[in-house]
């Protein structure tokens, strides 16, 4: 079969999503949009919030986060969520989040995303049940796969909080019993613990541990990387397209930006903006007019700790194979 070089069209192009090309790194800019930001309550009166890190030069030391037009936290650089608490049971929020770099500019507001606090639960003092047996497994050198029993509670377990130590680091609904945690380093040992909260912020007993320890190297682990990846190609208006569908990774945040690899190397980047999908998405790209050329395309996730997640499995494909 015969191989054509990238053609310059898709290093720079949109089509079904915004595919980012150049990144400008210039000091005069201000930190990016945050994207992947998420906000779900903790509790009767207090909201999680969470987004994915920005990257930049000079880097990003802080993020803003707001309910409504107010400020009503400020997160160091390193950290990419929040509890914003004192807030009315039973009531609607909406909730932005911005980065500031280290020479003081202050970035856009990222899309606005609302939570909703459950209703006030009267006299409750009592605090679920101890979570269930708290299971954990790396996953490669940067991420570990948790699982735990659910909790009981004399009404409704609203969350979970997911420490690393003594520090918590993640939270997820109450209905939701396992997550991915990324932005680990390879070949450390970590201790993880699990607590559940009810409505009226009752936090119950920490589970018993999860002791693990990631693997050495650089490997990121299968777990980042897209699954289900599928790719064909299609022929429209004399030229051929390169169609990609695959399911997003599991992680502790949401995933909204990906890189495509052609033959062997990165070829564009592409944003979700939004709501990215969280089941299965899809991209097309322009990649010639000349029907029997072969290309080896495979794709990775930028986790929302900011690092890029291992590649998919690799896919060929030859133009005007599939019609």
């Amino acid at each position: 079969m015969r191989r054509a070089p990238v053609p310059a069209a898709l290093v720079c192009g949109t089509l079904l999503l915004l595919s980012a090309c150049a990144r400008s790194t210039g000091a005069e800019r201000p930190p990016g949009v945050p994207t992947g930001v998420t906000a779900e309550a903790g509790s009767a009166t207090s909201v999680h919030v969470m987004w994915n890190r920005v990257t930049g030069d000079p880097p990003v030391t802080a993020y803003w986060v707001y309910r409504g037009r107010a400020k009503v936290a400020e997160v160091p650089g390193d950290r990419h969520m929040v509890d914003v608490p004192r807030l009315r049971p039973g009531t609607s929020y909406v909730f932005t989040v911005r980065a500031r770099d280290a020479d003081g500019r202050l970035g856009p507001a990222s899309r606005s995303v609302r939570a909703s606090t459950p209703a006030a639960v009267a006299a409750d003092a009592s605090p679920p049940s101890r979570p269930g047996t708290l299971r954990g497994k790396p996953v490669g050198s940067r991420a570990a796969q948790l699982s735990w029993g659910a909790a009981r509670d004399d009404r409704e377990v609203v969350s979970y909080d997911v420490y690393q130590g003594d520090t918590k680091i993640h939270s997820v609904g109450g209905q939701q019993t396992a997550t991915v945690v990324t932005g680990l380093r390879p070949g450390t040992r970590y201790r993880f613990t699990v607590r559940a909260r009810d409505a009226a912020d009752n936090l119950s007993p920490a589970s018993a541990a999860v002791r693990l320890t990631t693997a050495p190297g650089a490997d990121q682990g299968a777990a980042t990387a897209p699954a289900g990846f599928r790719a064909s190609t299609h022929r429209a208006d004399g030229a051929y397209h390169i169609d990609l569908s695959w399911v997003p990774p599991r992680t502790d945040g949401v995933v909204t930006e990906y890189e495509v690899h052609l033959d062997g190397r990165p070829a564009t980047s592409l944003v979700f903006g939004g709501n990215p999908p969280r089941d299965r998405a899809s991209y097309s790209f322009y990649v010639g007019r000349e029907p029997g050329v072969e290309h080896r395309v495979r794709l990775r996730a930028r986790l929302p700790d900011g690092t890029w997640g291992a590649l998919s499995e690799e896919r060929t494909v030859t133009t005007g194979a599939d019609g």
